[in-house]
């Protein structure tokens, strides 16, 4: 990256932009979505860049956030948890 490309300022009317509604914006070019696009349709949820990232159920994830606001570790205090006592059984 080079100096070129940060100091050119943006030309975008953001607060133009924060005041238009659904119905100001223009549609004309776009083709609209019937539904057999939507039949078709799948949700699309790039994997993560971390190697380390374990996919929750969405409903496990929303009940570990209502029930602790550090919910990343309680998660990791279960699993270890879970492992300890799958470790004292096979050994």
């Amino acid at each position: 990256m080079n100096d070129k490309n940060t100091s050119t300022p943006l030309e975008t009317d953001w607060e133009r932009l924060d005041r238009m509604t659904d119905e100001d914006i223009d549609y004309s070019d776009i083709p609209p979505l019937g539904d057999e696009f939507f039949a078709k349709a799948r949700l699309y949820v790039p994997p993560s860049k971390r190697a380390d990232f374990v996919p929750l159920d969405s409903d496990l994830l929303t009940w570990f956030q209502e029930h602790d606001k550090e919910y990343p570790a309680l998660i990791n205090l279960v699993l270890r948890k879970y492992v300890e006592i799958q470790d004292a059984m096979s050994g």
